[in-house]
């Protein structure tokens, strides 16, 4: 727990605090900032700015990591609100895996000088847990690596949650990568790259697992890159996704917007984000080789892991599961008083998700 016990909306600071300069200037240039959000943004500006020097002995130590023969990375893959943390948490129990920390996702630029400093000072006003659904939160635990690369490079979706007027140009742009130039798209990846390689040398290991919604519809691209990576697909009722994609974008822009953005536009933009990435995985999954992908329901999977999990590491070909299995059954037994939230769909919910997502539901059978 942060020493001072901040809630996520109290931080002083947007999580570009951890963002280059080249990154920051391109992302932040000719936005429009509310009022409300000048504050939080002009202290953003001044502690990155503090931090330049500390993030240029960082890049120095970086051109002169030693070569680093990376195994298949395990991409983990959904939409938002459909498991994907649950699963990420559960495989990282392996201890072959290096993933990419909370830490680093905030001051990806702080890991290879100054780092035990600068983790200290972050959990010192770091909340204990998510605002959505009270799951833990510590400087080390396991996080999706979009936040790191939004702090990168400009070619990342997770822009949005600074600027969210700009949803739509995100989508289209840097989630699906529909309208990205080329330049573009190896701008992202060169950064997607920089994050395994930065994880796997600080914590020893040689296979990165990646949890990353965003990802799902990338598939296409990350196998260019990675022609031998493995798949988890993680499947949820559309009902349950949608609700609660609304409390957890709600609750996130809350922290870290810069720009407010009515509760019309932003559920419209989460239904179509959710199209877009359906849309973009049933395209690109036909590409990925056999042995590389396994789907799975989260309730299947939160109804029965270790026996779900095993089939898992069967399919990808993941090593050994009884020795791993332990670990794992340490893990789930600290979720056991774990409460999830229960959803009630008024009709209003269940005609707009069965309008904008029906061919989801039929494909998969889901009911309210």
């Amino acid at each position: 727990m942060g020493i001072l016990n901040l809630k996520f909306s109290d931080l002083p600071v947007n999580t570009l605090v951890g963002a280059d300069r080249k990154t920051f200037e391109a992302v932040t240039r000719g936005a429009e900032i509310d009022e409300a959000c000048r504050n939080k943004y002009r202290l953003t500006k001044h502690v990155r700015r503090l931090l330049d020097p500390f993030f240029e002995i960082n890049e120095r130590r970086y051109d002169k990591l030693p070569a680093l023969q990376m195994e298949d990375p395990v991409f983990i893959i959904g939409h938002w609100r459909s498991g994907t943390t649950y699963a990420h948490n559960l495989l990282s129990c392996d201890e072959r895996f290096g993933y990419c920390s909370t830490y680093q996702t905030v001051f990806p630029h702080l890991m290879l000088w100054g780092r035990p400093f600068f983790k200290r000072c972050m959990a010192a006003v770091m909340p204990s847990s998510r605002p959505t659904d009270s799951m833990q939160l510590s400087v080390d635990l396991p996080q999706e690596e979009e936040f790191a690369l939004s702090n990168m490079t400009p070619c990342s979706h997770y822009h949005f949650w600074m600027f969210p007027q700009r949803m739509a140009e995100y989508r289209d742009r840097y989630l699906t990568f529909a309208t990205a130039t080329e330049q573009k798209r190896e701008e992202f990846l060169a950064a997607q790259d920089k994050v395994m390689r930065i994880a796997l040398h600080v914590s020893g290991k040689r296979q990165f697992l990646s949890k990353n919604p965003p990802h799902t519809g990338r598939v296409g691209m990350l196998l260019e890159r990675y022609p031998r990576a493995k798949f988890i697909y993680l499947i949820r009722n559309p009902y349950v996704v949608y609700e609660s994609t609304r409390n957890f974008f709600r609750s996130t822009l809350e922290a870290v917007r810069m720009q407010t953005i009515s509760a019309e536009e932003l559920n419209r933009e989460i239904l179509l984000n959710y199209r877009a990435l359906y849309e973009c995985y049933e395209r690109d999954k036909k590409l990925i080789p056999e042995g590389q992908l396994f789907e799975v329901r989260f309730e299947e999977l939160e109804a029965d892991p270790l026996p779900i999990v095993e089939q898992i590491y069967d399919r990808l070909s993941l090593g050994d599961f009884n020795r791993v299995r332990p670990s794992m059954e340490r893990y789930l037994a600290t979720l056991r008083s774990f409460r999830k939230k229960e959803y009630l769909f008024d009709l209003q919910t269940t005609l707009t998700v069965e309008r904008y997502w029906g061919e989801a539901l039929r494909q998969w059978g889901y009911r309210p």
